[in-house]
């Protein structure tokens, strides 16, 4: 009998070190917040973010947004002390990450209690989940809806994405929008973006946007990168990459960064080396199929994508290329489009967060090399942007109740890129012909 009364105390005993471990990866992990002052302050902490292999969770502007960088408890010394060498102010944002991860999911649990009939934008939903909504979307909707299977990830998981079009694409007097999420595998708040975008062009078209379904055709696809997507729901919160693996190049790091994987500037800025590391590039451009499949995209319909949106989290940014600290020769539309779509984002923001900035993104903030914003520009679409969504200092723990308000105001924006976008592509157009 005493055998029987332990046996389920050690199963419980197994079962609860399981959970508790869930995040045991990131114990001792610190983030603190970085006051910016000047240009300066952020090349030092771009350079202490490569020499201490900090993860840069939110990249801060001087004077207007606090930057968040987790630290490992190895570096946590040296990454203070080079700060109050510099006399650069800092305070701690999280003290225990593995801790703030785990209170983060018990309240995501009870939330989902609360909300049984949430719709799948209005969550953080699975691979599976996103999928399953592609295809419904399609079936319910033939006559505006096209599912397009674009191929297969590294782990072979099906990369969908949707065309909506009321004239099944044949238009060619309508420019194209091309809007992806979730490059970043842990950047769970953008996958929702890329669902609503879909709902109020399909399900919910409102009369004030039914210029937008009737002018314009859309291409989005909600996540590029499933297999990163999905190993940071089972396994690593944090996983910022895919996850290929090549052996004959490394036997023990998975993945490359796919936002520096692209064939412009490949391997020159902006990237790290360490094959392990949050901004390797890869060995060579486009190693990856996710890439590649954003770059086929392109290609197919190059012609007449006006506009494309790279969408990541967080920061409240509006960024274009180049990364090098060159740019395009349409640089002041470019600008004129950004702004209109921030200054929509801004109408409707809440009171606590900050307002988007717009900017090319090595002047802003730091330089890089091989991202899809520089890719998309320099062969051809006339827009193309980095969108960086709001944190509200959640890091990439942003509470599922901010979740609608972010889809909302995002779609603002996007509508009014949309618009202005259009009205650039009509004017390129007959200068054309």
């Amino acid at each position: 009998m005493a055998a029987m009364k332990i046996f389920p105390i050690v199963i419980a005993l197994c079962l609860g070190v399981v959970s508790a471990g869930k995040h045991d990866i990131y114990s001792g992990y610190t983030t603190y917040k970085v006051s910016l002052r000047d240009r300066s302050d952020q090349d030092i902490l771009h350079d202490l973010e490569l020499k201490l292999d900090l993860d840069v969770w939110q990249h801060g502007l001087p004077g207007n947004v606090d930057a968040i960088v987790m630290v490992s408890p190895q570096n946590k010394d040296d990454f203070i002390n080079q700060l109050d060498e510099n006399e650069i102010p800092h305070s701690v944002h999280l003290e225990d990450i593995a801790k703030a991860f785990e209170e983060h999911d018990a309240k995501m649990e009870s939330w989902r209690k609360t909300r049984k009939e949430r719709k799948v934008f209005e969550d953080y939903p699975r691979y599976s989940e996103v999928d399953e909504y592609l295809i419904n979307i399609a079936e319910q909707y033939p006559d505006l809806v096209t599912i397009v299977d674009a191929g297969l990830s590294f782990e072979n998981r099906s990369i969908k994405y949707l065309k909506i079009s009321t004239t099944n694409f044949t238009d060619n007097s309508k420019p194209i929008y091309f809007l992806d999420a979730t490059i970043h595998a842990r950047e769970w708040v953008t996958t929702p973006v890329a669902l609503y975008s879909i709902y109020r062009l399909v399900e919910d078209l409102r009369d004030e946007d039914r210029d937008l379904r009737e002018d314009i055709d859309w291409i989005i696809l909600p996540i590029v990168n499933p297999d990163g997507y999905e190993y940071t729901h089972t396994t690593e919160r944090l996983w910022r990459r895919t996850r290929s693996y090549y052996p004959e190049i490394n036997e023990t790091c998975y993945g490359v960064d796919a936002n520096r994987n692209f064939d412009v500037n490949f391997n020159t800025v902006g990237i790290s080396s360490d094959p392990c590391g949050n901004t390797y590039p890869g060995h060579l451009a486009f190693s990856d199929p996710e890439t590649r499949i954003v770059r086929d995209i392109m290609f197919e319909y190059l012609d007449r994508i006006q506009l494309y949106l790279n969408v990541h989290s967080q920061g409240y940014l509006i960024l274009y290329g180049y990364g090098n600290l060159t740019l395009p020769e349409n640089s002041i539309q470019i600008f004129h489009v950004g702004s209109t779509m921030g200054a929509a984002i801004d109408a409707h923001k809440l009171p606590e967060a900050g307002f988007y900035r717009v900017g090319n993104s090595a002047m802003l903030l730091y330089t890089s090399s091989g991202s899809a914003q520089d890719y998309g520009q320099a062969v051809g679409i006339p827009f193309s942007y980095t969108l960086e969504l709001p944190g509200y200092g959640f890091g990439h723990q942003v509470p599922p109740e901010y979740i609608n308000q972010i889809n909302f105001e995002t779609w603002e924006g996007i509508a009014a890129s949309a618009r202005l976008s259009k009205l650039y592509y009509e004017a390129r157009t007959k200068t054309n012909v």
